[in-house]
């Protein structure tokens, strides 16, 4: 059975609140059409780093593909769709 983008927007949300240890932020924190990076969830690269890793481990992303598509970190739903799209977990 297919996941709906909502709930797997917030299976992922939760997934990188765990990933990166952030502490005070649920995932009705994250706004899907926020940046990912600067002004927005104020992440940096070595989140950017952990996040592509845990995306090849769990959804078997490579490495390359997420470099290739560097417009997916732009926000979340951006990488959620991508994430979407390519996964092949569950």
């Amino acid at each position: 059975m297919e996941m709906d983008t909502a709930a797997f927007r917030r299976k992922l949300k939760e997934e990188i609140i765990e990933w990166l240890n952030l502490e005070d932020i649920t995932p009705d924190d994250i706004v899907d059409d926020a940046p990912l990076f600067g002004e927005g969830m104020e992440l940096d690269s070595l989140d950017a780093v952990e996040i592509v890793v845990m995306l090849q481990r769990k959804y078997g992303i490579p490495q390359k593909l997420l470099a290739e598509n560097r417009e997916a970190f732009a926000t979340f739903a951006a990488l959620s769709d991508f994430v979407m799209a390519r996964s092949r977990a569950e």
